[in-house]
C-alpha cells in the first residue's frame, strides 16, 4: 500500500496583524502590573516605596483593619500593612507595619494600641533612648490601651447582671394576685378621674366665677401696678431730692457738734473723778457726807429734843396796849428748871403782837 504524502505550503502572516497580537499582549501585561499595583495601593502598600516593614504582637485588635495609620507624636508615618493569627501562640494577632524610611526605631520603640470613640483603632509609637536601631523586619514592643468602650464594657456588665436579677426577682414578685391588685389600683384611678370629672362638670358655675373673679383681680393689680409706679416716680423724685440736699454740710455740723459734746463730758467726767476741782471734792471726797450725815443727825436731835421741851425754844412776852410806853415781861425757863422773869420797856406805835419763837439761851 503506497501512501500519499500532500504538500502544504504555508503562507507567512502579514506584518500587520503580527503587530496587532504583539500590542494586546503588551496592553493585557500592563493592564495586569496596573490592576496589581492598584490592588496593593488600595490596601494600603507601596510595592515602589523603600519603606521599612516592623511587626508587633497583640492579645486583641477588634477595631484595626489594614490600612490603619500609624502615629507618631500625631504625625502619619506609616500604615498597618497585614495581620496575621497566631494559633501557636494562643491565638495572639501579629500586626505588620509599614513605616517611612526616615522613622528610626529601636529595642525601645513601644507600639501602643489604643482606640477613639466612634471604634476605630490606631497604633501610636512611643519612641525612647535605643540602644540597638532596628532595620526592619524586627519586632517593636506592644501595648494596648483600655479604651473607653472597654471600660464602659467592664463597668457595665456588672450592672447589666444586676439588672437582670431584679428584673427576674421583680416578675417573680408580680405574680397573679400582685397584677389583680394593680389592676384594681388603676381601675380605681379611672374611678376617681371620671369623678373629679363629673364634679368638675356639676361646679362649672362655680369654676368661671373664680375665672371672671380672677379676671377681675388681675385688672385691679394692673391698677394697682399704676399706682405703685406713680410711687415709685415720687420716691425717686424724693431720693433725687436727698441727692442734691446739702447733706454733706449738714453731717460735717452734727459731726462737729458730737464731737464738741463728747469734749463737754470727758471734760465733765475729768472734773468728777478728779480730787482738785470743787465738783471732785464734792463726788469723792467722804468728809462732806459725813458732815451732812452729822449735821443730819444734829438736826433730827433737835427736832426730838423741841417736840419734848417746847418751853425750852420758845419765849412768850407780854405787850401793854397804847401809844405810849409799854413794858415787857420776858419768861424765860432754863435748862436747869428755874424761871426767870426779865421786865423791858418798848416805845412803839400801838398794836398787837403775837408771840414769836425766839432763840434758845443757856
Amino acid at each position: 500500500m503506497t501512501r500519499k504524502y500532500v504538500s502544504v505550503k504555508t503562507q507567512p502572516l502579514p506584518a500587520s496583524v503580527v503587530s496587532k497580537e504583539i500590542k494586546v499582549s503588551l496592553l493585557a501585561i500592563v493592564a495586569l502590573v496596573a490592576l496589581y499595583l492598584g490592588f496593593t495601593f488600595l490596601k494600603g502598600s507601596n510595592v515602589l516605596s523603600s519603606n521599612k516593614t516592623y511587626y508587633a504582637k497583640y492579645d486583641n485588635v477588634d477595631g484595626l483593619a489594614i490600612g490603619n495609620p500609624v502615629v507618631l507624636n500625631g504625625i502619619k508615618v506609616g500604615q498597618v500593612k497585614e495581620m496575621q493569627l497566631l494559633p501557636q501562640e494562643m491565638n495572639r494577632v501579629k500586626v505588620s507595619v509599614e513605616l517611612g524610611k526616615d522613622v528610626i526605631v529601636g529595642d525601645s520603640t513601644v507600639a501602643s494600641l489604643s482606640g477613639s470613640l466612634l471604634g476605630s483603632k490606631t497604633i501610636t509609637l512611643f519612641l525612647g533612648k535605643n540602644s540597638k536601631v532596628f532595620d526592619g523586619g524586627e519586632e517593636l514592643k506592644s501595648y494596648t490601651v483600655a479604651s473607653i468602650t472597654d471600660a464602659f464594657q467592664a463597668r457595665a456588665l456588672p450592672v447589666l447582671g444586676t439588672v437582670d436579677s431584679t428584673l427576674v426577682k421583680v416578675n417573680g414578685f408580680l405574680n397573679k394576685d400582685a397584677r389583680l391588685s394593680i389592676q384594681q389600683t388603676l381601675l380605681n384611678a379611672q374611678g376617681s378621674s371620671e369623678a373629679l370629672k363629673n364634679l368638675l362638670l356639676m361646679n362649672q358655675r362655680n369654676i368661671n366665677q373664680i375665672t371672671t373673679n380672677m379676671a377681675r383681680l388681675s385688672g385691679d393689680l394692673a391698677v394697682t401696678s399704676k399706682k405703685f409706679d406713680r410711687i415709685a416716680a415720687n420716691f425717686s423724685q424724693l431720693t433725687d431730692s436727698l441727692k442734691a440736699a446739702p447733706v454733706g454740710p449738714a453731717l460735717r455740723k452734727m459731726n462737729l457738734a458730737v464731737g464738741e459734746a463728747q469734749t463737754a463730758m470727758s471734760t465733765l467726767n475729768k472734773s468728777l473723778t478728779s480730787t482738785s476741782g470743787s465738783l471732785g471734792k464734792l463726788m469723792n471726797d467722804d468728809s462732806l457726807y459725813n458732815n451732812l450725815s452729822a449735821t443730819a443727825a444734829s438736826s433730827n436731835n433737835l427736832l426730838v429734843d423741841l417736840k419734848e421741851n417746847p418751853k425750852r425754844y420758845v419765849h412768850f412776852s407780854l405787850i401793854s396796849f397804847g401809844g405810849k410806853d409799854k413794858t415787857k415781861k420776858e419768861v424765860t425757863k432754863k435748862p436747869n428748871g428755874e424761871v426767870e422773869v426779865e421786865t423791858k420797856k418798848v416805845t412803839t406805835a400801838p398794836q398787837t403782837l403775837l408771840p414769836t419763837d425766839s432763840t434758845k439761851k443757856d
